[in-house]
């Protein structure tokens, strides 16, 4: 019969035959159990050393564990988890060998990339009741291990990552550099007000890790100290070297009270747009060029002259703009007086710009609101798997001497001869 709907139904990936679907979750199974057993064999070498008193080998292969459906992003895969079995502990009672595989932990359902999408759909404003129709498209009718319930200990999960992360012992970190700003995500946040405080630090090996985040207010002193109050008393002794962040953020009275010995550099990328600001649009190209010349110099002098030519040339006409710059003169110089290999890191406050470039382009403004609580749970499960891919410092040879407390002048280290020692 005919009708005049203009509806288009679209088939489900389970209600038609898709040879290459087929193909593609066979092969992802028996690479799958391939692996697994390959890491089983590999155990079992490791250990063909440990013998019983008869000779005999004391752990053995032990059949496998139950299939259970691993759910992946070309949908749900079965696997068997291989099992080995420690002969002696049976025999003798001792501390039994135990094998836990890497490939598939015990108690897995998902893979990790599932579960990093999970909380970028989330802040998408994709509800947990609605999980499962969103993927089952992806992943196939039903789409299992992604119900309400699921979904809901997921986010249990979360909270309990996030605490024992916040209550981590702090008393053996030690970070040399370390960069501040508060991001507005813009997504579905109850108060738009609020804002994602965020400390990126730099160790003495040149690896960036997440320090500090929570909710709080940008501008606000009394957040920021709230925060290194807190990385204070969980054992953060060691200070600090450099701070770097923008110059409107209430992190700096913060930092002068809690970590009075680490010292200030603001970032270019802000007070270059913040400068621009003050002037017409049709000066902007020229005068961002000669802030390039400061910002950009071989050395302290340079920059310092650079500046003086950039304050005869603006001050008639534009004082506002050059106010702007010159009030954090010293400041904006600060990274001069550390590793030349360290200045494109120490210039601006990209590390986390960059961090969370990709979480605001993924969060938008849908109806309905997140709590606090939520969005601050979904955002540092982006971050922490961010955070796996972050690369390391350029001249990283050179943080053991910043460490020291070796001097440095325009990018070099001051060395002392015995001349000067003794005088």
């Amino acid at each position: 019969m005919k009708t005049d709907t203009t509806i288009v139904s679209f088939p489900h990936p389970d209600a038609f035959d898709d040879p290459l679907t087929s193909v593609l979750r066979e092969g992802a199974r028996r690479l799958l159990a391939q692996a697994v057993e390959a890491e089983a064999a590999a155990f079992l070498a490791a250990m063909s050393e440990e013998r019983l008193a008869d000779g005999r080998a004391r752990v053995v292969r032990h059949g496998h564990g139950p299939e259970r459906i691993i759910q992946t992003g070309i949908g749900p895969v079965p696997v068997k988890r291989a099992k080995l079995r420690d002969r002696a502990a049976e025999a003798s009672g001792e501390d039994r060998i135990t094998f836990t595989s890497a490939l598939l932990p015990k108690w897995a359902r998902r893979t990790k990339s599932l579960d990093a999408l999970i909380p970028v759909l989330y802040l998408r404003g994709i509800s947990t009741g609605d999980f499962q129709e969103a993927l089952g498209a992806l992943l196939g009718r039903d789409a299992p291990n992604l119900s309400p319930s699921v979904i809901g200990r997921l986010k249990e999960e979360w909270q309990g990552d996030y605490v024992r992360w916040q209550r981590r012992d702090l008393s053996a970190r030690h970070y040399v550099y370390i960069w501040a700003d508060g991001v507005y995500l813009q997504a579905r946040m109850e108060d738009n007000a609020a804002c994602m405080l965020v400390l990126i630090g730099a160790t003495p090996e040149g690896r960036k890790e997440l320090v500090g985040f929570q909710v709080g207010v940008r501008e606000s002193a009394q957040s920021w100290r709230e925060l290194l109050v807190d990385l204070k008393a969980r054992g953060l002794s060691i200070l600090p070297r450099i701070a770097v962040g923008d110059g409107a953020l209430g992190f700096w009275k913060a930092l002068e009270e809690i970590f009075p010995s680490t010292r200030h550099q603001r970032c270019w990328q802000h007070k270059v747009l913040n400068v621009l600001n003050k002037v017409p649009k049709s000066v902007q190209p020229n005068m961002k060029n000669d802030l390039r010349e400061v910002r950009d110099a071989p050395d302290r002098a340079t920059a310092e002259a650079a500046m003086a030519i950039f304050v005869d040339k603006y001050q008639a006409k534009y004082p506002k703009a050059v106010d702007c710059l010159t009030k954090d003169r010293e400041a904006l110089l600060t990274f001069f007086d550390f590793p030349a290999e360290h200045w494109d890191h120490l210039r601006t406050s990209n590390p986390i710009e960059s961090v969370f470039a990709t979480v605001r382009h993924r969060t938008v403004r849908t109806k309905g609101s997140l709590s606090h609580k939520t969005a601050r749970l979904m955002v540092f499960k982006l971050v922490m798997a961010a955070a796996k891919t972050w690369r390391r410092l350029k001249g990283e040879n050179q943080l053991p001497m910043v460490v020291e407390g070796i001097k440095f002048a325009d990018g070099v280290a001051v060395t002392t001869t015995p001349d000067q020692h003794a005088a």
